[in-house]
């Protein structure tokens, strides 16, 4: 500090004595007199120049011996590395200049003068952190990938640097699709820095993709002790990987750990509907009929669905309509004007053939509400009833454009799904998806999954994509009253 003030000082006083002679300079007709020791000195012009000059190339010269000395001194003293930056002072200060403008170069898009500048920088400067970062930044701006790749792994070696390597490859590797790969360096990122929000949802996006489900699991719980998930939304998003870990595993040979790993993640998110409908499937194979219903009747008084209703028709599949109704009624009761309540009513009602009921059941809302769903029944009631042809084909023909009513929408790209899924197909987006009306919901549906859900085939059997679609019920109603005219 010290050192460096002095020169600014010397420097100043050079200019203001260059500054001084030069006005004395003009002033001097004959040249410039100099007295000095009882001596004179007469010096003309080009004489006076030159002896600035001289006296300059000789002051710098004296501040680099001052320099000197003072580097031998520390050097003496025990600073190893003195005389060495004393001598690299200048490389220095060329490769941080070359540093600086490759940096600027990057920030303004100009990619071949900042790896032309890097480069640079690398060769005067031994600061691979600073320098390959930069070629590799520059390399993968102007799409040399395999120069980008070979900086990146340089930067594998240094300790200091090894995380941004991991990085930048991991990045690489998701532009070319490599998401195997992608996955073990993400993981191994994740080793080095558990606590680094953009790795942690970057492998656990890797991890469901890759249907890890016990390991995105891990790494949610990572996000929890590290402050960046609040609890409740943990229990959410934890109880969704359970689900999932229990789907890879549960059918007809699973175990009993895997079935109980189902009422786990009902256990973690009572609201979570899939969840709920598989832990009581779970309980129904081990013959557990109450508590399924228990865990049913739970979910259904957080938020009907017709799902619940699937499950719950499961668990005693051979009963007659009438018992079924009777049955019901530990559902329908919870929530008796909701309208999914209502419409399962009027299902359950038209399936034990008491069709005034069912009219009742259904009361406004093929008015107020008028879905695909809450037609179709309409119509199955107007012919239950005995009406024309011409009546039930009316219904099912608004059935045929009306809106489909609450499906699985994304929260994120309000994409529709036929089922519910951990992860949006469309957007990627992790537990976006929610049981409710689209923005746009006129128009034929794509699937029948939920229309008649206990009337339409077997009702032990729960909805599948594969269901047949409203499109094909109305031609077949049609096909028939057209069979049937003709026959008469």
């Amino acid at each position: 500090m010290l050192w460096s003030l002095l020169k600014v000082v010397l420097f100043i006083f050079a200019v203001a004595g260059l500054a001084y002679g030069a006005g004395v300079l003009l002033d001097t007709d004959g040249g410039l007199r100099i007295a000095f020791a009882d001596r004179e000195f007469t010096l003309g012009p080009l004489v006076a120049v030159i002896a600035a000059v001289v006296l300059l190339i000789g002051l710098w010269l004296l501040l680099r011996i001052i320099g000197l000395i003072v580097a031998t001194l520390r050097f003496l003293n025990g600073d190893e590395t003195a005389l060495s930056r004393y001598f690299d002072r200048n490389r220095e200060r060329k490769g941080y200049q070359a540093l600086s403008e490759g940096m600027l170069a990057l920030a303004a898009g100009e990619e071949r003068l900042a790896l032309s500048r890097a480069q640079k920088a690398e060769k005067y400067l031994a600061k691979p952190e600073l320098t390959t970062l930069l070629i590799a930044q520059a390399a993968e701006a102007l799409g040399d990938g395999k120069r980008a790749s070979e900086a990146y792994k340089d930067l594998l070696a240094d300790e200091k640097t090894r995380f941004v390597g991991i990085r930048g490859l991991l990045k690489q590797k998701l532009e070319e699709g490599d998401t195997d790969t992608a996955l073990k360096l993400a993981e191994r990122a994740f080793a080095m820095k558990p606590r680094h929000a953009e790795t942690q949802d970057l492998l656990l996006k890797l991890q469901a993709d890759h249907a890890d489900w016990k390991g995105a699991r891990a790494t949610l719980g990572a996000k929890l002790k590290a402050g960046a998930l609040p609890r409740d939304i943990y229990r959410r998003r934890d109880a969704v990987l359970a689900l999932q870990e229990a789907r890879t595993v549960m059918d007809d040979t699973a175990s009993i750990e895997a079935r109980e790993a189902a009422i786990e993640a009902n256990r973690l998110s009572p609201d979570l509907i899939p969840a709920a409908a598989m832990a009581a499937r779970g309980l129904m194979a081990k013959g557990k009929k109450k508590e399924a219903s228990r865990i049913l009747k739970k979910a259904w008084a957080a938020s009907p669905h017709p799902d619940l209703a699937a499950a719950f028709a499961e668990i005693e599949p051979d009963e007659s309509p009438s018992a079924r109704v009777k049955r019901f009624k530990m559902l329908t009761s919870i929530h008796p004007e909701s309208e999914q309540t209502r419409l399962l009513m009027a299902e359950l009602l038209v399936a034990a053939e008491d069709f005034p009921a069912a009219r009742k059941a259904l009361g406004s809302l093929v008015a107020e509400h008028p879905t695909q769903r809450a037609l179709a029944i309409m119509a199955a009631v107007e012919r239950g009833e005995g009406h024309d042809d011409a009546v039930v084909r009316g219904w099912l023909t608004r059935a045929l454009t009306a809106p489909r009513g609450p499906q699985w929408c994304c929260d994120k790209c309000q994409a529709i799904h036929a089922q519910w899924t951990p992860i949006c197909d469309n957007c990627g987006g992790f537990d976006t998806l929610s049981w409710r009306e689209p923005p746009e919901t006129a128009g034929p549906s794509a699937t029948g999954t939920e229309l008649l859900p206990l009337i339409v085939g077997a009702p032990a059997a729960p909805p599948t994509p594969e269901a047949e679609a409203p499109t094909e019920i109305i031609d077949a109603e049609i096909a028939e009253d057209t069979d049937r005219k003709n026959a008469n």
